[in-house]
């Protein structure tokens, strides 16, 4: 989640580095190095959920359930 802050926040100052008043020279250096930021953290974020989409198991239609009566079998006789 920290990422995902710190990509918010590289957006944020993109959005705002043109009315700064900074030098032109500045301006090319600072967007140069906050679009290599976000290309950065984008990657990364990719990268992990990428990673997070393989680690989870996938769904499996035909497994057997337990035995669905357990429940029931305990609460014969017990009043809500």
């Amino acid at each position: 989640m920290k990422k995902a802050r710190i990509l918010l926040a590289l957006g944020t100052w993109m959005a705002i580095l043109p009315y700064l008043g900074f030098p032109y020279s500045w301006k090319d250096i600072l967007s140069t190095l906050t679009g290599l930021g976000i290309i950065y953290f984008s990657f990364v974020l990719y990268r992990e959920a990428k990673a997070k989409e393989k680690r989870e198991k996938p769904f499996d239609n035909f497994t057997e359930n337990g035995d669905f009566n357990k429940n029931e079998n305990e609460n014969v006789g017990k009043i809500s």
